[in-house]
């Protein structure tokens, strides 16, 4: 059994799977057995069998600390959010009294933390990160999740306390030191958040997510990036590959959807007969939609991580590994539609990009994308200067419909529709944003 966790742990599946086989032969009903197939299943990406063996593990047995916490997990994971907390507060109650089971109880107090933070639930978060740092001081991420329910609740001076000792206790770790630095520019303590991201430029002065989000929260024209550069691109999505699609759900993402309404609109209904590219597809959440009118559809991105989802969700005929306006750039009259979900964001002037979807498209081919708005006020800067496209501190840039329009027109489309939209929720609030479609103009063509 033990060597079917560790098999488990390192990711080696088909190994953990014929060992705890062999070991249900000889036990079927054994409760380690069941939990650990049901851990398994989650890992194959059958979750509900997954949850299904673990009950039947904690029938068999209840007094299981880590199955209970387990079974949280994966209840999280299908959004039963409910019966996740109960699961938690289960491994809690069962969890003994030596230093295990104090272990044990503060994974489930923090992953309480976390459940009651996603709902907004920012003092019950608070008490379960207390509670799991009570039972275990040196618990880093305890200390990181407190120090987010501690600002939700506008406590910045506690919050920041909470982050640093966080960041003490894994210095290598840079997921949580960044999200709370973003938590920080969620709350409008834009120059804290710098301040924080300069000693920790001082400290990697090469990292390229560091640099990209200093830039973005100083706002200041003359160091801002034309772009999000690759290594930021790579570094950010490998890393948020594995809960890319989880946290989308959370956030009511929906440009994937908005794309396919405009795309039945300007194409009609889908016929399968077109060549199609998802340029900056990630893990592929527009492959199933896109795949009705495509005859072809190739999928582009940056990152490995989420190309490796891409391909296990299926329906592209080819994935690509390249810089999206590269790719398009090399792609002459391949395609009949250019679709581009929340990914045009990560650039701040669109001519070039726009450019090289035009060149990619064959004659009366259309580009539709989504991108992040910036409103008419907001395009003037503090001297009265005009300025179409802002690096925000999200690390995204957002766009003025004129920047769109003219960008587009440039590049030699026509029929230009651009329309507001919202293709997701960001610190409880609607990301405003455009909807834009547009096709390549025949003179485009002839002019090539």
């Amino acid at each position: 059994m033990a060597h079917a966790v560790e098999l488990l742990r390192a990711e080696q599946l088909d190994d953990a799977e014929a060992l705890l086989a062999r070991i249900r032969d000889a036990a079927p009903d054994d409760p380690g057995a069941l939990h650990f197939q049901g851990v398994l299943r989650h890992a194959q990406g059958r979750t509900g069998e997954g949850i299904a063996l673990i009950r039947a593990s904690l029938a068999r047995f209840e007094s299981q600390a880590g199955a209970w916490n387990n079974l949280g997990n994966l209840l999280v994971h299908a959004q039963q959010f409910d019966d996740a907390a109960q699961a938690y507060e289960a491994s809690v109650r069962h969890a003994d009294a030596g230093e295990a089971g104090s272990d044990a109880a503060a994974d489930a107090l923090n992953n309480i933390a976390i459940l009651q933070r996603r709902h907004g639930r920012w003092p019950e978060s608070e008490q379960a990160a207390r509670r799991a740092i009570a039972l275990r001081p040196g618990f880093g991420d305890a200390w990181y999740n407190l120090s987010l329910a501690l600002m939700g609740q506008r406590r910045v001076h506690d919050g920041l306390i909470a982050s640093s000792r966080a960041i003490a206790l894994w210095p290598r770790q840079t997921l949580g030191r960044s999200q709370v630095i973003r938590a920080l520019t969620l709350l409008g303590e834009r120059a804290q958040a710098a301040q924080l991201y300069r000693e920790w430029l001082a400290e990697e002065p090469g990292n390229p997510v560091v640099q990209h989000m200093l830039a973005a929260c100083e706002g200041a024209p003359a160091t801002t990036p034309p772009r999000a550069s690759d290594a930021y691109v790579e570094n950010v999505f490998d890393a948020y590959a594995e809960s890319f699609d989880a946290s989308l759900e959370r956030l009511h993402y929906r440009a994937p959807e908005l794309i396919a309404h405009e795309l039945e609109r300007r194409l009609g209904a889908p016929r399968a007969a077109l060549a199609i590219v998802d340029a900056g597809c990630g893990t592929g959440l527009c492959a199933p939609l896109l795949r009705p009118w495509a005859a072809r559809l190739a999928g582009c991105d940056l990152s490995v991580g989420m190309l490796r989802r891409a391909k296990a969700r299926g329906g592209y005929d080819v994935l690509h590994k390249a810089e999206l306006g590269y790719y398009l750039a090399t792609q002459p009259g391949a395609f009949d539609a250019v679709v581009s979900a929340d990914t045009l964001c990560y650039f701040g002037d669109l001519h070039d990009v726009l450019s090289a979807a035009a060149h990619s498209l064959r004659r009366d081919g259309w580009l539709v994308f989504t991108v992040e708005a910036l409103a008419d006020d907001a395009a003037i800067t503090h001297d009265d200067i005009v300025a179409p496209v802002r690096l925000q501190p999200t690390g995204r840039y957002a766009h003025a419909r004129a920047h769109l329009h003219e960008s587009l027109a440039a590049a030699g489309f026509d029929a230009l529709h651009i329309e507001p939209a919202v293709s997701r929720t960001e610190g409880g609030r609607d990301v405003a944003g455009w909807l834009a479609s547009a096709r390549k103009a025949a003179s485009s063509e002839a002019a090539r």
